[in-house]
C-alpha cells in the first residue's frame, strides 16, 4: 500500500511540474528576457579576467531592478517576482516528495522493527511444510513470508524519487531545441537578489500587527534552483559566476566603509549621523546573513541532487553500475 501510494505521488509531482515547466520555458523565451541574459553572459565572458573571475553584483541588481519597468501586476509585483515565486513552487514539489518519502521509511520501520536480523530472515512457509503442519497454517505462513519480504525492500528501497524526477525531466531541458533554457545560470544572481529582499520582507511582517505575508524561511526556492540547475547540467557554468563571494565581497566592503566613518565621526559627536550609520551596518548585517543562509540551503540542496557530479560523469556511473548487474546476473548463472 505505501509503494502505490508513493507512486502515486510521484506521478501527482511530475504532473504538477510538466505544468510548471512549461511557464518556466515561456518566461525563459521571453525576447526581452532572452535578449538581456545574452546580453549578460556575453558581458560576463568579456570581463572576467577584470572583475576577478566574479559575476559583478552591480550587473545583478541592475536585472533585478530593470525588469520593473516591463510591467507589474495589480498586487505590484514584478516578472522577477512572479518568476521566483514558480521556482519556490518547483522546489516545494520536490521538498512534498522527499516529506512524503520520510514518512514511506518512517512507516516501515516501525512496522519491522521487531525483525531480530533483517539480512537473515527465516522462510516460516518452508519450517511450517518440514514440520508437516496444517493447510491453514501452511497459508499463514506464505502470508508472513510475503509481509516481511515487502516491508524489508521498503524498508532499505533503492528508489532514488529525486533522480527518478531529473532524469524523466532532463534529456528535454538539455535538448537543442531548448537552447533558450540555457541562458538559467545567468539569471540565479538577480534571482538571490530578488528572494533576498523577499525573504527580509516576509520576516520583517513578523514584528507587524497585520502578519499577511509573513514568514521565517522559504528553502523551496533553493531547491528549486539546485533542481533545474541539475535538469540544466549547468552547476559547473554557476559556480563559474562566484557569485556568493561576490555578494560577500561587496557587503563586507560596505560594513568596512561605515566602520572607517563611524571612526571619522566618533569625534564629532554627530549622534543623528553616528545613529544613521548604525542603521545602516545593521542593515548590511540583515542582508549579508541572509546571502549566507541562501548559500547554505542552496548548497545543502545541491547534495539531494549530486550536485557534484556532471552529466556526463553521471552516464559513466550509471553505465558501470549496469555493467557491474550484468555480470553479477552471468555470474550467477
Amino acid at each position: 500500500m505505501a509503494v502505490v501510494s508513493l507512486w502515486l505521488m510521484v506521478n501527482f509531482t511530475y504532473q504538477f511540474l510538466r505544468k510548471k515547466f512549461y511557464i518556466f520555458s515561456q518566461f525563459m523565451y521571453d525576447e526581452h528576457i532572452k535578449s538581456r541574459l545574452i546580453k549578460d553572459i556575453r558581458f560576463f565572458k568579456e570581463t572576467k579576467d577584470q572583475n576577478d573571475q566574479k559575476y559583478p553584483f552591480d550587473r545583478a541588481d541592475k536585472f533585478n531592478r530593470g525588469i520593473r519597468k516591463l510591467g507589474l501586476t495589480p498586487e505590484g509585483q514584478s516578472y522577477l517576482d512572479q518568476f521566483r515565486q514558480l521556482i519556490s513552487q518547483i522546489g516545494n514539489a520536490m521538498g512534498y516528495v522527499r516529506m512524503i518519502r520520510s514518512g514511506g521509511l518512517h512507516c516501515c520501520s516501525n512496522a519491522i522493527r521487531f525483525v531480530p536480523d533483517l539480512e537473515d530472515i527465516v522462510n516460516f512457509e518452508e519450517l511450517v511444510k518440514e514440520e508437516g503442519l496444517s493447510e491453514e497454517t501452511q497459508t499463514a505462513a506464505r502470508q508472513l513470508d510475503s509481509v516481511l519480504t515487502d516491508l524489508t525492500r521498503n524498508s532499505a528501497e533503492g528508489t532514488e524519487y529525486f533522480k527518478m524526477l531529473v532524469e524523466v525531466f532532463s534529456p528535454e531541458f538539455r535538448s537543442s531545441k531548448n537552447m533558450h533554457l540555457r541562458n538559467f545560470y545567468i539569471i540565479v544572481p538577480p534571482l538571490t537578489l530578488n528572494f533576498v529582499d523577499h525573504s527580509i520582507s516576509c520576516k520583517e511582517k513578523l514584528n507587524k500587527k497585520n502578519k499577511v505575508g509573513a514568514a521565517f524561511t522559504d528553502d523551496g526556492f533553493a531547491m528549486g534552483v539546485a533542481y533545474i540547475l541539475k535538469l540544466l547540467d549547468q552547476y559547473q557554468e554557476f559556480d563559474s559566476l562566484h557569485w556568493f563571494q561576490s555578494v560577500r565581497e561587496k557587503y563586507l566592503k560596505e560594513k568596512n566603509a561605515v566602520v572607517k566613518q563611524q571612526n571619522v565621526q566618533s569625534t564629532n559627536q554627530d549622534e543623528k549621523l553616528m545613529q544613521t550609520m548604525n542603521l545602516t551596518q545593521k542593515r548590511l548585517d540583515i542582508y549579508l546573513q541572509e546571502f549566507e543562509l541562501l548559500y547554505f540551503s542552496l548548497s545543502s540542496a545541491r547534495i539531494f541532487f549530486r550536485g557534484d557530479q556532471s552529466a556526463a560523469e553521471e552516464t559513466q556511473d550509471r553505465k558501470e553500475r549496469e555493467d557491474e548487474t550484468a555480470k553479477s546476473n552471468s555470474d550467477d548463472s
